[in-house]
């Protein structure tokens, strides 16, 4: 397949660039090499790649390499060691990591450094993954190409003139540059399963409370979802195993017994019906990504799946109806951020007021402020009923969509994005295109399903393309089987 001219070019321990979760595991249990030497190694690479890149906001050298030594000191005694045993994993800044920094790439929580971990992290690191650092995103996870971040863009490795994707870039961007074996991300509307498309990795969207979101600094609590970004579906399958399941700490949580998705694989994908949304084709979808989305369904239907055209006839309501419900969330969860108990405070207020108004000013970037603003005034006295109210019940409405749909089909395949990565600063000065970007994604996160990105191929000129799959409510199984099914059509 083609690369573009502007691609990552880095030898240093370049073969770390595609390194699975399943070839670190195997090589650090195997003895043929070591968690420490395997972590060592990444912080090299990070050190000579990540300047062009950008991923990274902090690394947690310290704490990585005493996990490291545990791994090693358990594989040398023969003790039962974690199914992550060794695995180099880094974790998006939304994410709290004892002792670590948790900006959410903002300047209003610099400094900030969580006293607990987040139960996502926890489980990682249980299960023996080594955690390499903090990932640059989205400040407070509000984007759609990683150029909001306080402290710089990231920059896309597979064409370092292009954004990665937002909200979750850095995790992406890190793992496309073999800056870390696999990272977690949160999706509030596309933001794992974009990035993954631009960057060319697969990225899992679970179902809405399949996965603990205690530790992750809120954007919009009914929507945000964390999950993982590999190389392969098969490591996808993993970690999610490692991150699912019910937690005492997230009421949201889900007590839904979680599947054996790494088993679930083997299954074949013959007689699955496969349903084609045909409002996810119309104007404005780049033709190379339809050719190659009509590829994979080719493969898929080669593999023994029946095709079916469906309707989710509201999908046109999609996104007026996110950025009305995740701005009046976001506008709710923000207001925790006043400078009096942790972050940024202005230095520059006499009074209680002024240091609110200051500390926020000063502490909160443009898109950020854009979408506190329009998250008040929804919620606020005389609009409540006409905006918020109003995007709850077209919500339903889409929710109905996709249930009807699962009724006729086992799972959809459809675009992550309507166009390829576009060039930084391509799309900052008009937010209305930027949010235009979500159109293939926020449905599925309004209606709390399922969804994934799988590599599929890329353009003429070298960019990455993805294939979306939706699954039914905790049926991440099926979602994978596709996945997977998809990946291997592809050419080695």
């Amino acid at each position: 397949m083609p690369e573009s001219p502007n691609a990552l070019k880095s030898s240093v321990n370049s073969e770390l660039a595609t390194l699975t979760l399943a070839a670190a595991r195997n090589a650090v249990a195997s003895g043929t090499t070591t968690a420490t030497a395997l972590a060592e190694s990444y912080y090299q690479r990070i050190a000579a790649a990540d300047p062009e890149v950008h991923s990274y906001l902090a690394l947690t050298q310290d704490r990585a390499l005493a996990q490291a030594a545990k791994v090693d000191a358990a594989v040398k005694a023969g003790e039962p060691f974690g199914p992550l045993a060794g695995v180099p994993i880094g974790i998006k800044d939304v994410l709290t990591l004892k002792g670590a920094p948790a900006t959410a790439a903002s300047k209003i929580l610099k400094g900030y450094h969580p006293p607990y971990d987040a139960t996502a992290v926890a489980k990682l690191e249980a299960a023996g993954a080594v955690l390499l650092g903090k990932l640059n995103c989205d400040e407070f996870a509000m984007g759609s190409s990683n150029e909001n971040s306080a402290y710089g863009p990231v920059h896309n490795p597979r064409a370092l003139d292009r954004v990665p994707g937002g909200s979750s870039g850095g995790s992406a961007a890190a793992v496309a540059a073999g800056l870390c074996t696999a990272s977690l991300g949160t999706d509030t509307g596309g933001s794992i399963r974009q990035p993954a498309a631009f960057c060319g990795v697969v990225g899992v969207l679970p179902t809405y409370g399949r996965v603990s979101r205690y530790g992750l600094i809120a954007f919009a609590s009914s929507l945000d979802r964390i999950g993982p970004f590999t190389h392969t579906v098969q490591d996808a399958a993993t970690l999610l195993e490692v991150l699912a399941g019910p937690d005492e700490m997230d009421a949201t949580s889900s007590t839904q017994p979680v599947a054996s998705y790494t088993a679930d694989l083997a299954k074949p994908v013959a007689g699955l019906r496969i349903g084609v949304p045909e409002e996810y084709f119309g104007e404005g979808l780049d033709p190379e990504i339809r050719a190659a989305i009509e590829k994979s369904l080719d493969a898929l239907k080669a593999a023994g799946c029946t095709i079916h055209k469906v309707s989710l006839p509201h999908t046109r309501y999609a996104v007026p109806t996110y950025y009305v419900i995740a701005t009046a969330e976001a506008s709710s969860n923000l207001s925790r951020f006043d400078g009096v108990r942790f972050g940024h405070r202005s230095a520059d207020s006499d009074t209680l007021a002024n240091m609110y108004r200051k500390s926020r000013d000063e502490g909160f970037g443009p898109e950020v402020k854009r979408r506190i603003l329009l998250g008040t005034y929804v919620l606020s006295a005389g609009y409540y009923d006409a905006y918020y109210k109003k995007a709850q019940q077209v919500r339903t409405l889409l929710t109905r969509d996709f249930l009807t749909a699962f009724t006729q089909v086992d799972a959809l395949v459809c675009p992550v994005t309507p166009t390829p990565a576009f060039k930084l600063g391509e799309k900052t000065d008009d937010p209305l295109q930027m949010y235009l970007e979500d159109i293939y994604s926020v449905a599925a996160s309004l209606a709390g399903i399922c969804g994934m990105s799988v590599p599929c191929g890329t353009t003429q000129a070298g960019l990455p393309i993805g294939v979306q799959v939706l699954g039914k409510h905790f049926d991440e199984s099926t979602m994978l089987r596709i996945g997977a099914a998809i990946e291997s059509a592809q050419p080695r």
